[in-house]
């Protein structure tokens, strides 16, 4: 198992964590990380585009102009979308652009994003993460104490509030916990800071 130095919230060394290999130290699949952030990118689409096609224009009843005799081409219809104010062609619809992905290649792309974060040498874990307070000063203080990237993901085993009050107004920064991180997340912030019950978490989460 890979060893990792764990930090305090202050930046002090508290000793090592290991990780279990089969989550935090496999070969990072590209292919996966890619077919997953392209999944949830494309079910966060809104799907509400819409053009009107001939068939929704309103006229249309009488043709335009006579057969012969006018020099243009000939035209049936106000609404055809060669008309100005006509219908547009092959128009967008509202649709749902969701589709699912094999469960396996979810979990092989979450074990790579996690994978590359520790080969890249991007993770940072903290033995704890408490704020009595929400103060965005003291989460200022901590993320340079422990020498975080501008674009920072931070995860909890659960759901801390004064963590996640604290990190709202930082650009760049985001909170999440192990039932709701996602590849995506993981992969577009800079530095993965974790702490040790999230570690144990996910690696009890996967594990089955």
């Amino acid at each position: 198992m890979a060893k990792v130095k764990m930090l305090t919230q202050t930046g002090s060394e508290a000793g090592t964590i290991e990780l279990n290999d089969a989550i935090f130290g496999i070969e990072p699949n590209e292919y996966a990380v890619h077919a997953v952030i392209k999944n949830h990118l494309a079910n966060r689409r809104q799907g509400t585009q819409s053009a009107k096609t001939r068939a929704d224009v309103r006229g249309g009843g009488r043709k335009p102009f006579r057969q012969k005799g006018t020099g243009r081409h000939r035209q049936g219809s106000s609404t055809d979308p060669s008309q100005v104010g006509g219908g547009v062609a092959f128009a967008p619809k509202p649709r749902s652009y969701r589709y699912t992905v094999p469960k396996k290649l979810r979990r092989l792309a979450m074990f790579s994003a996690l994978s590359s974060k520790v080969l890249g040498g991007n993770i940072i874990v903290l033995d704890k993460l408490e704020m009595a307070e929400p103060k965005t000063k003291e989460m200022i203080k901590i993320l340079e104490a422990v020498k975080a990237e501008k674009k920072a993901l931070i995860v909890t085993a659960e759901v801390e509030k004064n963590v996640i009050k604290s990190s709202a107004n930082l650009p760049g920064v985001q909170t999440t916990t192990v039932g709701q991180m996602n590849v995506y997340e993981i992969i577009n912030h800079g530095s993965f800071i974790i702490t040790k019950d999230a570690v144990a978490k996910i690696e009890e989460v996967y594990a089955q």
